[in-house]
C-alpha cells in the first residue's frame, strides 16, 4: 500500500467513524452555538456592546469548542488497539497523524467555520466581516487541531485526561485567540487585517511543518 492511499483510507475511517458516533460532531458544535447564543441572554441585547465583543465572544467559543473534542482523537484507537497498528506501519508516522488531524478538523473546524456567518448575525456583526470572519477561523481551528494533537498524544494514557490536556495546550491557543479575534475587530472598523492573516496563515504553515512530527514521538513515548 502506497503511502497516499494509507494516508486517504486512514482520514475515510476516521470520517466515517465520527458519522456513526455522532457525538464527535455534533456536541461540539452544540456547544459553540449555546454559548455564543448565551452571551446576548447574560450581557443584554444591545447592538454596541454586542457588536463590539462579538469578535470575542465567537472565537473563545470556538476555541472551547474545538478543546472539547480533542481528547478523544487518539483516545478509541489507544482502547481497542488501532493505535498500535498505526504505530507498526511502515509508512512514517507523521503523516499518519496528520490524517487523523484532518479528520479532526473536518469534524469539528470546519462546522463552526460554516456556522460562524450566522452566529455573527446574532452579535450584530457587520456583514463586511463575515469573510474575515471564516478566514480567520478556518486558518486558526486548523492550527489548533494541530497544536491540540500533540497535547492528545501526550495524555492518551492517562485516564481521565481532559483537564491536563487542556493545561498543556491553552496557554498554546492564546496567541491564535488573540490574532483572530483582533481581525475580525479590525475588519468590522475598517482597518486592514493583512498583517493578521499573514501571521495565522505562518502560524498555520510552522504548525503544519512540526506538529506531526512531534505528535508522532509524543505518541511513541505515551504507548511504550
Amino acid at each position: 500500500m502506497s503511502l497516499g492511499t494509507a494516508f486517504w483510507r486512514l482520514l475515510r475511517r476516521d470520517l466515517l467513524l465520527a458519522v456513526r458516533r455522532g457525538n464527535e460532531w455534533i456536541n461540539p458544535l452544540v456547544f459553540f452555538v449555546i454559548v455564543v447564543s448565551l452571551f446576548p441572554l447574560g450581557i443584554g441585547p444591545g447592538a454596541k456592546t454586542l457588536q463590539l465583543i462579538g469578535p470575542g465572544i465567537v472565537w473563545v467559543s470556538a476555541l472551547l469548542a474545538t478543546l472539547l473534542a480533542l481528547d478523544g482523537l487518539f483516545r478509541s484507537d489507544h482502547q481497542d488497539g488501532a493505535l498500535e497498528l498505526i504505530l507498526l506501519s511502515p509508512h512514517p508516522l507523521s503523516v499518519l497523524v496528520l490524517a487523523k488531524v484532518l479528520a479532526h478538523w473536518l469534524i469539528t473546524g470546519l462546522p463552526l467555520v460554516l456556522l460562524s456567518p450566522l452566529l455573527g448575525v446574532l452579535l450584530h456583526q457587520d456583514a463586511k466581516v463575515f469573510g474575515v470572519l471564516m478566514a480567520t477561523l478556518a486558518l486558526g481551528t486548523a492550527t489548533l487541531s494541530l497544536i491540540g494533537a500533540i497535547g492528545a498524544a501526550l495524555t492518551v494514557g492517562v485516564r481521565r485526561g481532559g483537564v491536563l490536556l487542556s493545561l498543556l495546550v491553552l496557554p498554546l491557543y492564546v496567541p491564535v485567540l488573540i490574532f483572530g479575534s483582533n481581525a475580525v475587530a479590525s475588519a468590522g472598523m475598517g482597518l486592514a487585517v493583512e498583517g493578521q492573516l499573514s501571521l495565522m496563515g505562518g502560524g498555520l504553515f510552522l504548525a503544519l511543518a512540526l506538529a506531526p512530527v512531534a505528535t508522532a514521538a509524543a505518541l511513541r513515548v505515551s504507548v511504550e
